[in-house]
């Protein structure tokens, strides 16, 4: 799974969101590409299972990008444990999205096959999301 390679701290709060994406909100290498309608935590699992499904799309002809990356630990406590006693162990990384995020991009596929990527990648996600194409 993805991770980030170091980090200054172990674990992380849980932040808030309050914005809309003011970077990374347009294509900038793609033609197609699937943008975030909400906010939320993308797992690393998700991202990879995105990232399965664009090799296999793309294997003959084309190219992607996927635009997120997981740095911001998930901590969770074991099942049965009481509360208190601290903050629980890193279970797994997540990429924290807010709306108008470009998720990733694919380029080299013709219309059809582009959109029936994206519509599998967006089923593997866990945040709602709309498939968008560069204004020619």
């Amino acid at each position: 799974m993805l991770a980030p390679k170091r980090q200054k701290y172990r674990k992380q709060f849980r932040g808030i969101w309050r914005r809309i994406a003011t970077k990374g909100d347009k294509l900038n290498f793609g033609a197609y590409g699937l943008k975030a309608l909400a906010h939320g935590w993308i797992k690393d699992r998700e991202i990879e299972a995105a990232r399965v499904i664009l090799a296999r799309a793309t294997r003959k002809n084309g190219k992607f990008w996927i635009r997120i990356f997981p740095d911001k630990p998930f901590t969770k406590k074991p099942p049965e444990v009481t509360m208190g006693a601290g903050k629980g162990d890193v279970s797994h990384f997540v990429a924290s999205v807010v709306p108008g995020r470009v998720l990733v991009e694919v380029d080299g596929l013709n219309e059809e096959e582009s959109l029936s990527v994206l519509k599998g990648i967006a089923a593997k996600l866990s945040v709602k999301t709309k498939v968008m194409t560069k204004a020619l």
